[in-house]
This record gives C-alpha cells, sequence and structure tokens, in this order.
C-alpha cells in the first residue's frame, strides 16, 4: 500500500481512464473544428500548385444579373502551370459545347504553357443569336429599337469578366488580363465584346471564321453601329486593341450550313472568307479616316475550312 490509501495498481488504471478523457475531450474539439469548414475554405486550402493542375469544369453562378442562368465553365491547366501562367477564354461555336472548344486547346496548352477557360452558354439561358451570338444587347437584335435594348448588365458577354476574376481567386493566378478566342458564333460575341465593352480586362482578341460582323460604321445594327449603344462612341479603345481576325482559306462556300444571306450579309461578301477580309479592309478605312491607332491585323490559315481544330492551333501558335 502506498501513502495516499490505494494500490499502485489503483493508481495506474486511474490515470490511464483520466488520460482516455482528455483525449476523447480533444478528438470532439478537433473534429468540431473541421467541420465547420466551407466550402470557400476547402478552396483556399487547395489552392496550391496541385489545384492548378487538370482538367474539369465548375458551375458559375456568382454574376448577380445571371443568378438565375448557371454556367458551366470548362476549363484545363497543364501539369506545369503556376500562377503567372497566361490565360486564354475561349467562345464556343453554334455548337454551343464548352468542353469542345476547351479540349480543341489541350495539346497546344500543354505544349506551350497556357490556361484555357471555356464558358457554356446553353441555349436554355442564353436562346437563339440574340442572345449569343449578339451579345443580348437587343431583346431582338435583328430588329433592334431604344424600347427594346437590354440593360447593360444583361448584355451575355458582361459575364466573361467576373468568370476571369472568380477563376484567379479560385487557382490564385496573377494574371491581369486574359486573351481572348472566338469560333464562328462565338466569333460573332468576341468582337461585339470588343467595340461594346472595350474596356474590358482583355489582353488581346481572336475572332476566328465569324459568319458576319457588326461593323464599326454607319450602316444599321446589327451589320454597323447605328441605332446602337456604340452609335456615338469613341473608338479609339475599339481600333487600338489588338484584334486578330482569321479565317480558313477554303472557308469560301456560300451555302455553308447556318451562313446568314440577305441584303446586309451579303454586302459584306458572300462567304466567311470574304466577309472576314471586308471587315478588315472596313475597320482600316474607319480607322484612317478617323485618324485612330490601328492595331487589327488579318490572316487566313491555308488549306482551313470552317474547322474549330486548325483555327485554334493557328491561334494559339499566333497568341503563345
Amino acid at each position: 500500500m502506498c501513502q495516499f490509501g490505494f494500490s499502485r495498481q489503483t493508481f495506474t488504471v486511474v490515470l490511464l481512464r483520466t488520460m482516455k478523457i482528455y483525449f476523447l475531450f480533444f478528438a470532439v474539439i478537433l473534429l468540431s473544428v473541421f467541420s465547420s469548414c466551407d466550402k470557400n475554405e476547402e478552396l483556399t486550402r487547395t489552392s496550391s500548385k496541385n489545384a492548378l493542375s487538370g482538367t474539369g469544369s465548375f458551375t458559375f453562378t456568382n454574376y448577380p444579373p445571371f443568378a438565375d442562368k448557371p454556367i458551366e465553365v470548362y476549363y484545363h491547366v497543364p501539369e506545369n502551370a503556376d500562377v503567372n501562367s497566361p490565360i486564354l477564354i475561349t467562345l464556343h461555336g453554334d455548337d454551343r459545347s464548352g468542353a469542345y472548344s476547351r479540349s480543341a486547346f489541350i495539346e497546344k496548352a500543354n505544349l506551350l504553357n497556357f490556361i484555357v477557360i471555356s464558358p457554356q452558354f446553353s441555349e436554355d439561358h442564353f436562346p437563339g443569336g440574340d442572345a449569343y451570338n449578339l451579345g443580348n444587347i437587343f431583346y431582338d437584335g435583328d430588329n433592334p429599337s431604344p424600347t427594346t435594348i437590354n440593360d447593360q448588365s444583361l448584355w451575355s458577354f458582361m459575364v466573361i469578366d467576373p468568370i476571369f476574376a472568380y477563376f484567379k481567386e479560385l487557382t490564385g493566378n496573377n494574371a491581369s488580363t486574359y486573351d481572348l478566342f472566338g469560333f464562328s458564333a462565338g466569333a460573332q460575341l468576341a468582337h461585339r465584346l470588343l467595340i461594346y465593352q472595350p474596356n474590358a480586362n482583355f489582353n488581346r482578341i481572336v475572332a476566328a471564321s465569324a459568319g458576319w460582323y457588326t461593323v464599326p460604321n454607319d450602316v444599321v445594327f446589327p451589320y454597323g453601329l447605328t441605332g446602337s449603344p456604340a452609335e456615338t462612341a469613341d473608338l479609339t479603345p475599339v481600333f487600338d486593341a489588338q484584334l486578330k481576325i482569321i479565317v480558313g482559306s477554303n472557308d469560301n462556300d456560300p451555302d455553308s450550313p447556318g451562313l446568314r444571306h440577305n441584303e446586309f450579309a451579303d454586302a459584306q461578301g458572300l462567304t466567311r472568307l470574304d466577309r472576314a477580309q471586308y471587315f478588315y479592309n472596313s475597320g482600316l478605312i474607319e480607322a484612317q479616316a478617323g485618324e485612330f491607332p490601328f492595331n487589327w491585323t488579318y490572316q487566313s490559315v491555308n488549306g482551313a475550312g470552317h474547322d474549330l481544330i486548325p483555327m485554334a492551333s493557328f491561334a494559339a501558335d499566333l497568341l503563345y
């Protein structure tokens, strides 16, 4: 017997039970702390080099005017990307497939080490050419009027800057600007973003294989600026921007499916090849007449038809 009135064996049992109680107490505390972490905290913890790698998508709802129009955003981050890697945002064609538009750049992204983001403007939330190709500037873009213009916050391309900012938050990327590529219907949206949102956070814009254009002249919208919010705007940033107009040399079929034909569209030419040349030349003429700086370029892609894959490959080499 020890001096405290109980055996050494009894003392050991009491000590072990006490340690077990303390262990359980601290385990409960730790479990409570970790289970209380919200999703944003989880993203913060994983925003490291590993979080910058991979191919996937996320649903974007952080632009309040489009809170009821969720946009699935497809992305590809090369294995060797880091926080300083450039970001390319791609705009899909009439197929409305962000996944396909993203995938068209994966090989070049891995080779040239740039990040690809491809928002998908679904037909459900951005129906028809009015809401996508024409940027939802008017309720009926082919019949614009002062009473049918939409609030600027509802123009489709206004969501691109917020997607860019959100992606940077998720990954810790340091890019201050993005490059923008649009193919076919996406090229229509891309060049209209330049005209109607010239102060967006883009660096360079590639408009590839658009079916027809909004030319910065006095033709009626959507073929020109008359009757639209840019009718009296300062066009200096529009002509000063690095707009790269590209089109396949074989994209010369006047009967190509989906190619618009009417008095105004045909005034730009009968094929996508003709219309791309017309858009560039018209821009040059307008810039010279107004004594604006002019940084647009035009190139045809030898042997390419109306096909995203060769246009994406050419654009990647052009940019990076």
